[in-house]
């Protein structure tokens, strides 16, 4: 599957280098790993919006489309979706820029997903927020 995109939709927060210990058997980077740091920078913007702890509680149409390498600069960018009562829906995408390569300026999309978080209390129920 291939999405052209120009340029990524939403704010980044979080950038990271994937290493030699993220990779699986093909030398690629783990699909958990990026999942990982698609949950941590959805979490980030949640948790600003609620004000306070929030839990994951689904992913939706997660999507690999490119491999990523041991030294490309992961960048995830993250876009609200939607505000409910106490859930916060957070489309992501993650894109890289291949230091290794001759076009070292060209970033590319390589996964996509939507997360939805809960705002929870310090017992772990759900809260209400008032935004």
């Amino acid at each position: 599957m291939e999405i052209e995109k120009n340029r990524p939709t939403g704010k980044m927060v979080l950038r990271t280098v994937p290493t030699n210990l993220n990779t699986n058997s093909n030398g690629d980077v783990f699909g958990g790993w990026i999942m990982s740091k698609m949950d941590i920078a959805g979490a980030i913007l949640a948790k600003e919006i609620s004000q306070g702890k929030v839990v994951t509680v689904q992913v939706n149409n997660i999507t690999f489309l490119k491999p990523v390498s041991i030294g490309d600069i992961v960048s995830c960018y993250v876009d609200l979706v939607k505000i409910g009562k106490s859930s916060i829906s957070i489309n992501i995408e993650i894109w890289i820029k291949k230091i290794f390569s001759k076009s070292t300026k060209k970033k590319y999309i390589v996964a996509t997903s939507n997360f939805i978080y809960v705002a929870i209390d310090d017992t772990g129920k759900p809260r209400i927020f008032l935004i």
